[in-house]
């Protein structure tokens, strides 16, 4: 396959495996999501796309990258009928890196890194990564964990560099824009506990109907974290162990039937694999790739036209005019203050403050404003923790100071809660104030106020007016 993705397969698979491949499996329950199947598969392909761009594809390898679509393609094919969307499209690509990594975007886009083939130790184990990685797309958890964390960066404008950044996570998030909307850090960093134990579960049950062992997956787990850095597998960091993975899998795999006459006994092609692998020049790490990507190669201008933030930023002006754009609100903010929109928020900051980074958004100084439609609850203190939570989970640096303040805006109760911690962008102290309202139509709105906590001062009386202009026009 060249550099370009081209497998294409369809959800509904070209076989499907027989009824008793399976035993009677525990049954999973997709969660909770706001979001139509069609949406996933939109950021997908968006993220997709950028992948492709940013990331040494191998594409000088023909024979390794057929083997992981047939393998792939084989995995599909024994997803369970009730898992399957017809909207999704699987399409599987090798990434030239030597870091233990594989993921899946929203969809059903799925990147394998050489240093996983290299890693594991059969075909079955190899598979076991691929059937975890389709168990987290079929269950739709990406889109789903947006929907449960109800958070900055999640509407759909957004979602495509959120979830990517969160997939990938680790040294390969450096060379790929992360769309986070605070500029704090990375939304969505993992998938939750209970996340991981649904992809375990449903993964070992299409292992056994695609003919591997299941334990193979729990044997691979074993893998990445024996042959993992010492800062700690990367792979693992996005995909957490809920506490018990090796021995919930193996439950699993006692329940399940395996299918007969597949692909579990195929190590010769396997080992073909791994020696054409050897033969080829080594896989930078991620790390080494973002260095090239930063340095162009040479150049010593930043890649992706990065315009990094300034340490000296200037004070708020003591002169406002009104934002009153397609919104349920309006708010008067500095004049000196620029504003950054998308489909889920709008971003007020001064020139400076805002930029980015290796590809990655970020923000230092000023506030983000923006609304949450279908609020988790019509109870304030309900919503509100569910939307400091999502802050706190994609910016795991800041913690909660303190407990709920309670304010008003605009003539409402809201709740303002505060959020510090060291920042990874300025290497100072930082301070987030987080107002939250119900408006009308089951809305949350919500005012973030960001600023390192030395020029605190500076910037008090800017947001103690922002947050008294504000006024709701639903």
């Amino acid at each position: 396959m060249n550099a370009r993705i081209k497998s294409k397969l369809p959800a509904i698979a070209l076989f499907l495996m027989a009824a008793l491949a399976l035993g009677q499996g525990t049954r999973i329950t997709p969660p909770k999501n706001n979001y139509k199947p069609a949406d996933d598969v939109k950021v997908g392909r968006e993220a997709a796309a950028q992948v492709s761009r940013e990331m040494p594809l191998l594409s000088e390898n023909g024979e390794v990258d057929n083997y992981v679509e047939r393998v792939g393609a084989n995995v599909v094919a024994a997803i369970a009928p009730e898992y399957t969307h017809p909207e999704f499209r699987y399409e599987f690509s090798v990434v030239n890196a030597s870091d233990i990594n594989a993921f899946a975007l929203p969809g059903g886009p799925m990147f394998v890194n050489r240093g996983m083939i290299e890693a594991a130790h059969s075909e079955g184990e190899m598979a076991g990564v691929m059937a975890h990685e389709l168990s987290h797309v079929v269950l739709r958890h990406g889109t789903a964990q947006a929907t449960k964390a109800g958070s900055p960066g999640v509407q759909l404008g957004a979602l495509g560099g959120a979830i990517l950044g969160a997939i990938i996570g680790g040294n390969a998030g450096e060379i790929v824009s992360q769309g986070t909307q605070l500029g704090l850090g990375t939304y969505m960093l993992k998938f939750s506990r209970e996340y991981e134990t649904q992809a375990d579960v449903l993964g070992a049950q299409t292992m056994a109907r695609a003919g591997y062992d299941p334990n193979d997956l729990a044997r691979m787990f074993e893998t990445i974290e024996k042959q993992g850095s010492a800062g700690g597998p990367e792979f693992l960091s996005d995909h957490p162990n809920p506490g018990n993975r090796y021995q919930r899998i193996s439950e699993e795999a006692r329940r399940l039937t395996v299918a007969p006459g597949r692909r579990s006994n195929q190590t010769a092609e396997f080992s073909q694999i791994q020696a054409s692998l050897r033969r080829m020049a080594p896989a930078p790490t991620s790390s080494e790739i973002a260095r090239s990507k930063n340095t162009g190669g040479g150049n010593s201008r930043p890649a992706n036209n990065d315009s990094p933030v300034r340490s000296n930023v200037e004070p708020p002006s003591n002169r406002y005019r009104t934002f009153e754009g397609d919104w349920p609100f309006k708010l008067s903010i500095p004049d000196n203050w620029q504003e950054f929109g998308d489909r889920s928020s709008v971003t007020f900051a001064p020139d400076g403050a805002y930029g980015t980074q290796q590809g990655q958004s970020v923000f230092t100084h000023g506030v983000i404003a923006g609304v949450i439609s279908n609020a988790s609850s019509t109870d304030l203190r309900t919503a509100s923790d569910q939307y400091v939570s999502g802050v706190l989970q994609g910016n795991t640096y800041l913690q909660a100071t303190g407990n709920y303040q309670r304010v008003r805006l605009d003539g409402r109760d809201a709740l303002r809660r505060r959020l510090s911690g060291n920042s990874p962008v300025t290497n100072r102290g930082e301070i987030v104030d987080v107002y939250t309202a119900l408006i009308g139509g089951g809305q949350l709105f919500y005012l973030v106020e960001v600023v390192p906590g030395n020029a605190q001062g500076q910037y008090r009386t800017a947001f103690d007016d922002i947050a008294r202009s504000v006024r709701f026009t639903y």
